[in-house]
């Protein structure tokens, strides 16, 4: 790690009081998801922080430690649209996308649109439908449509999909193609809690749960708001040079290494954590905290090699800030 020591301004053009208003939001959510979540608080600010730089999140982890519940309290925090996409083997694209039906009484085809039609969408256990049918999400969290018939139909903005991910049964599941895990900014693990944060869950479960009681804490308007002052904050040449040395290493150091749109998240990762310090600026810390959940879901290395995480580890050690 680095001395990441910076008495940069605000950039150029970006007013203080509106990244302290973005900053604010954020925390309010954060702090929000925190009464119905117990633990994984650093789980909480990535999400938090892949909102804000305007990316999709994948949760992955064993059954039962809240990755569900996570992502409702992400949604439940905001006034908005929120759509729920049980993934199963017998799903279709259309269920997703939605389809166009016949209309007998104008003589003609209505679109009525699927659950993707969300500012939120939780795609539950989206490795228990088969690649066709994951594959309609791929255009829309790449570019914010869905074709339908040969009509474009644009997504709301802001559009979010936070999946989740079975980790075991293998045998009962289909693998997400590179090309899908690609477009999740980032991958993140919950693990189990201590003993103390898991009688805290009992404790929260019996009666009704908080979930039940969460209540907005902002609006869509909001998030449209901070999310355009995060893709303002100043990502100096240094840094942004940082950024490709990251992803040059674990190209150089693993069979697949991260894509250039992993860069591009990886910065605007960094940029959410900014805003989450009410900070104009992006600095080392910002890059290093985000790199290892935007980078590895990203990377394929060679059996008996070291894993993804490893060699993500490893170019934070050794790659400099600056040469």
């Amino acid at each position: 790690m680095t001395d990441t020591t910076d008495t940069q301004a605000p950039a150029p053009g970006l007013d203080s009081s509106d990244v302290e208003t973005a900053g604010r939001t954020a925390r309010r959510v954060i702090e929000n998801v925190q009464d119905v979540i117990v633990g994984n608080d650093e789980a909480i600010e990535h999400l938090v922080t892949a909102l804000l730089g305007g990316g999709h999140v994948l949760l992955e982890d064993v059954p039962g430690v809240g990755k569900t519940m996570l992502a409702r309290a992400v949604a439940a925090s905001f006034d908005c649209s929120f759509k729920r996409v049980q993934f199963t083997p017998d799903l279709l694209p259309t269920d997703i996308t939605g389809a166009n039906v016949y209309n007998r009484k104008e003589n003609e085809f209505d679109f009525r649109p699927g659950p993707v039609f969300a500012n939120v969408v939780l795609a539950d256990e989206i490795n228990r439908a088969p690649p066709k049918t994951q594959a309609a999400l791929l255009e829309a969290m790449e570019e914010e449509q869905a074709t339908v018939d040969g009509t474009t139909h644009p997504m709301p903005d802001p559009f979010v999909v936070i999946a989740t991910q079975n980790a075991v049964e293998r045998e009962r599941t289909y693998e997400l193609p590179a090309a899908e895990l690609d477009r999740f900014m980032l991958k993140l693990r919950l693990g189990y809690p201590d003993e103390r944060e898991e009688a805290e869950v009992i404790d929260r479960a019996v009666g009704s749960h908080a979930i039940d009681d969460i209540t907005a804490v902002t609006d869509v308007d909001a998030l449209r708001t901070a999310r355009g002052i995060t893709g303002g904050i100043e990502v100096r040449e240094p840094l942004r040079a940082y950024v490709t040395r990251l992803a040059a290493y674990t190209r150089e150091h693993a069979r697949l290494g991260a894509s250039p749109r992993g860069s591009i998240a990886l910065v605007r990762a960094a940029q959410g954590r900014a805003v989450l310090d009410s900070r104009g600026y992006v600095v080392p810390d910002d890059v290093q905290a985000a790199a290892p959940v935007v980078f590895p879901h990203r990377m394929r290395t060679e059996p008996g090699a070291a894993d993804p995480e490893t060699v993500v580890a490893e170019a934070l050690e050794t790659v400099p800030v600056e040469e």
